[in-house]
């Protein structure tokens, strides 16, 4: 597409499809590229981290990592804004957006690659996009190295014998708190959609597409499956509501979620990176939570506290953030 971005990424990439939805909302004309065999020169030209999406400008340039990637774009088309006006909401947003990028992830890794239904399902798929003129025989085989690969990261993302119980009942419980929040509402923060939801959709649509995840929101969150629907192709359908209309069913999943769960984990892998531990344990709730440190974790939290210092006058915020356990972490 002359004079458009493109979008190198993939179906199966939350994060790919967090900026491609973005994109979508944002009416940006852009090319939407699948990454496999056929696009990896092009794409290998302008990658400088062996990710996706990668995002080429109409000059050239190449931008990696959805959350900058979106960042960097709203300063550019900055209507209509992802950003709600009211200073509570506009960084709970965007707490939230990376809540669902690092938190989220974890339900989705975990239930992806957990059971063998959901394995089959993904390595299959994965392997047929990237190979999608393989024979059977090579696609058996690329199917079975991509499921040997993938599983054997669950560990390293968080999900092992300790937290696999703890994933499963987090998940469950947010699905019932998202699940009332989207009852009166389209969108997280009211009638359009807001940077929270581009990142916390991201990881709840690709547990959608996926047989055991799938199952459970389609078969008991009819709000929430509406909600996926609807961020595919997202559009403004009203005013973003203030903080006092949120609060009662948003500080719910501000609390047992990213307070409770979240907020703790991350102070925790951030401590055990500067100690420079291989593997770190917290308690969150009355469970212990065990995993290998994620560097790139620390850069992004990094990202987000400089958010949270830029902004001028937090009397309203802080009590907020403070009720739901949140400000601790963030102060650093």
């Amino acid at each position: 597409m002359a004079g458009g971005y493109r979008i190198f990424g993939a179906e199966m990439s939350p994060y790919s499809v967090k900026v491609r939805s973005y994109f979508r909302y944002k009416a940006i004309p852009h090319q939407w590229i699948l990454r496999n065999a056929a696009s990896q020169a092009d794409y290998e030209k302008y990658a400088r981290m062996p990710i996706i999406p990668l995002v080429i400008t109409p000059d050239g340039a190449g931008i990696q990592d959805s959350t900058p990637i979106i960042d960097q774009l709203e300063r550019l088309y900055p209507e209509p804004s992802i950003h709600p006006n009211d200073p509570i909401t506009r960084f709970i947003s965007a707490l939230i957006e990376e809540f669902g990028d690092e938190w989220g992830n974890k339900w989705m890794f975990h239930y992806r690659w957990a059971r063998d239904v959901d394995q089959m399902s993904s390595a299959g798929r994965i392997a047929r996009m990237r190979s999608p003129h393989a024979s059977e025989q090579e696609h058996a085989a690329f199917t079975t190295q991509v499921r040997t690969r993938m599983v054997e990261r669950l560990w390293f993302v968080g999900s092992n014998a300790v937290t696999a119980p703890q994933i499963e009942v987090g998940f469950l419980a947010m699905l019932g708190l998202l699940d009332h929040h989207l009852a009166s509402r389209p969108y997280l923060f009211g009638g359009r959609p807001a940077f929270g939801d581009f990142g916390l959709w991201g990881q709840i649509y690709e547990m959608w597409t996926d047989p055991t995840a799938g199952a459970i929101i389609g078969g008991g969150t009819p709000h929430v499956l509406d909600w996926i629907q609807r961020m595919l192709w997202p559009k403004a359908e009203g005013a973003f509501e203030d903080w006092s209309a949120l609060a009662p069913t948003l500080m719910p999943i501000l609390t047992e979620q990213v307070g409770k769960q979240f907020m703790p984990w991350t102070s925790a892998n951030e401590k055990a990176l500067n100690a420079k531990q291989e593997e770190f344990s917290v308690a969150l709730g009355d469970k212990l939570w065990i995993q290998k440190p994620q560097k790139y974790h620390a850069r992004s939290l990094a990202m987000l506290r400089a958010k949270y210092a830029e902004i001028a006058d937090k009397a309203a915020l802080d009590p907020v953030l403070e009720t739901a356990g949140c400000l601790a972490a963030l102060r650093g």
